[in-house]
């Protein structure tokens, strides 16, 4: 039975669910310089062709259509977003749209030791860094890449140019990190970053994923209490993917359990890759091409319409629904990404 349709209300457009279009996460660059085995386990890659790549006066047009409509938190990712050159002109342009309340970025962090302070000027808000080990040989093994020291200094030098809210990303996977969830809060605390530990997910590139290397939510929190003493309950995520806890002594920290406990009845994500795909979920099979849509001349009227419609219509609870597969295993495998490398978490965005 179809859920029925709700009509935008106090100038929000809400879906089938009744969940707003607030936040857009926009891929910049499908190329990424880590090979982080969650993400990119394969020797080899399909990559977007540069002619579809959306130019910054296309994905300004976009955004500006979007906040049109009601969101007002934008996201830039990869890929590695500090790899497209002169990124901090995207955010300057992305800062001139008024309904845009929030300019976040969420990177691996090899190159923010050079971008933090044109970033900051530019006019970024927030930076979250994807920072899975502290231990140089687990990164080395897990990343095949040698610049753990390049990424600590990146972060440091973004809390030295003013990011007050900074994020540490962490990937949980057993039998590899979950020793080390103490010491990650540790350098949390040092640099002034909330740590966020997030259940391994079976989304894209991820073909190697096994639900035996998941930590849940509630594991996670268990080893903490274990160690920490009673733990806090700091908010209501509503729509944000982590819940939110706090120690005794005042350090906050959260947990995004996407595979045993999602959100997806609260989700106001979409997702735009670098070449101009719309996607509601980040599950969903198929997407919007509103690269094409624009390059055929569309007006913002027509753009507007073309993403009114879609949201309306949206039902997406991919989360939900996989944690309902019986024998659950990666979501696709290497012949089915290279067939479609919209599929792959390093071109959506994740």
């Amino acid at each position: 039975m179809t859920a029925e349709v709700h009509a935008p209300s106090s100038g929000k457009l809400l879906d089938n669910f009744g969940r707003s279009l607030n936040s857009l996460r926009v891929s910049v660059i499908d190329r990424c310089d880590l090979r982080c085995s969650y993400c990119m386990p394969e020797p080899e890659y399909t990559w977007l062709p540069s002619s579809d790549i959306l130019t910054f006066d296309e994905i300004t047009t976009l955004v500006d259509s979007f906040a049109g409509l009601g969101v007002s938190r934008v996201r830039l990712t990869g890929g590695e977003p500090l790899l497209r050159a002169d990124i901090d002109q995207l955010i300057v342009r992305l800062r001139c749209i008024p309904a845009i309340e929030e300019i976040a970025l969420t990177t691996n962090g090899t190159q923010l030791h050079r971008w933090a302070e044109r970033l900051r000027t530019a006019g970024l808000d927030r930076v979250t860094v994807s920072l899975d080990s502290l231990r140089p040989d687990r990164f080395e093994q897990l990343t095949r890449r040698n610049d753990l020291r390049k990424i600590l200094d990146g972060i440091e030098q973004a809390a030295a140019v003013g990011f007050d809210g900074l994020k540490i990303n962490v990937v949980v996977m057993r039998g590899f990190n979950d020793d080390e969830l103490a010491e990650l809060l540790q350098f949390g605390k040092c640099v002034g970053a909330e740590i966020r530990f997030i259940e391994y997910m079976d989304v894209g590139g991820a073909t190697r994923w096994s639900q035996e290397q998941v930590v849940s939510g509630a594991e996670i929190l268990k080893k903490l209490e274990d160690r920490h003493g009673p733990i806090e309950v700091v908010d209501d995520r509503g729509p944000a993917p982590a819940r939110r806890f706090a120690f005794a002594d005042g350090q906050h920290f959260g947990i995004i359990s996407s595979v045993t406990d999602p959100f997806c009845r609260s989700c106001n994500r979409s997702r735009l890759t670098a070449d101009g795909m719309w996607y509601l979920c980040l599950y969903a099979q198929n997407g919007f091409n509103l690269r094409e849509v624009l390059r055929d001349g569309a007006t913002a009227s027509g753009l507007e319409e073309l993403i009114r419609n879609a949201w309306c219509q949206r039902q997406d609870r991919g989360a939900e629904l996989r944690r309902t597969t019986a024998q659950r295993g990666a979501l696709y495998q290497i012949d089915q990404l290279r067939k479609d490398p919209h599929r792959e978490m390093h071109t959506r965005g994740g």
